[in-house]
């Protein structure tokens, strides 16, 4: 009889896509980028107090800036051993892939200024600032 999930498989797949998230950020220099950038989200988040809903909309820009990163990463890496040379092709294809990253850091950043922007002015008007 077969099992409907295999438990061990799923394990050892979390495994595999934890190895990814290390390698993501301990090699690639982007990615820590977007790590310290989300720290400080994060940081500045618990500092103008966020509303559930306010954390819900700035984790999840982080987390799509994130996964736009290893994305793009996977992309690279897989393209260099498609075609280790030079080729305008790959090129294109590489700069897709981080101009989608790109548009991605673009939202984050505009819902980061509604969010964080808004939450500041309230601040300022109501003199709350430490």
């Amino acid at each position: 009889m077969s099992r409907w999930i295999d438990v061990r498989k799923n394990l050892r797949s979390f495994r595999f896509a934890a190895e990814g998230i290390l390698a993501l950020f301990r090699f690639e220099n982007n990615a820590k980028i977007h790590l310290l950038a989300a720290m400080a989200v994060v940081l500045v988040g618990i500092w103008l107090r966020l509303d559930r809903v306010e954390w819900a909309l700035v984790l999840t820009q982080v987390g799509l800036v994130l996964a736009a990163e290893a994305f793009n990463t996977a992309l690279e890496k897989l393209a260099d051993v498609v075609s280790p040379e030079h080729h305008p092709l790959i090129k294109a294809v590489k700069d897709l892939s981080a101009g989608a990253v790109l548009l991605v850091v673009i939202v984050a950043v505009v819902v980061g200024i509604l969010i964080f922007g808004t939450k500041l002015i309230e601040m300022m008007n109501s003199s709350e600032w430490f």
